[in-house]
């Protein structure tokens, strides 16, 4: 995937954009694509900085990716939105948590524990 100009982007364009990386870092991860992950990773922050920057902070539009079948999606959805939707995305780790999804369930728990040490400045993206 090519980086791309987000500033031309519609909200639901760049809700749609996250989610094709979100599913991207999900088969990177399957295909043990470490450097492929990342960059991913790096794209899907410049998505996310574009919505925090967006008039009142469009993050919340991530929120409907909370309850996407796929549970990177809604892993990556629940982290990047923490903001807008904090109940609601500490649900989604609690979830792929309890049904131990992997690999997303270790980092949902990794979430909720930096939220228990009042660390959510990390999920400010």
């Amino acid at each position: 995937m090519k980086r791309t100009n987000l500033t031309g982007f519609t909200v639901v364009q760049l809700v749609e954009r996250f989610t094709e990386l979100a599913l991207g870092q999900y088969n990177a991860e399957i295909e043990g694509k470490i450097a492929k992950y990342n960059r991913l990773y790096d794209m899907m922050s410049a998505v996310t900085q574009q919505l925090k920057s967006r008039s009142g902070d469009q993050r919340a539009a991530l929120v409907p990716l909370f309850v996407h079948p796929n549970p990177q999606v809604r892993l990556k959805a629940a982290q990047r939105a923490f903001k807008a939707a904090p109940i609601a995305a500490r649900r989604v780790f609690q979830d792929l948590s309890d049904r131990n999804i992997y690999p997303q369930a270790a980092d949902a728990r990794l979430s909720m524990r930096m939220l228990d040490r009042g660390e959510s400045k990390l999920m400010d993206d």
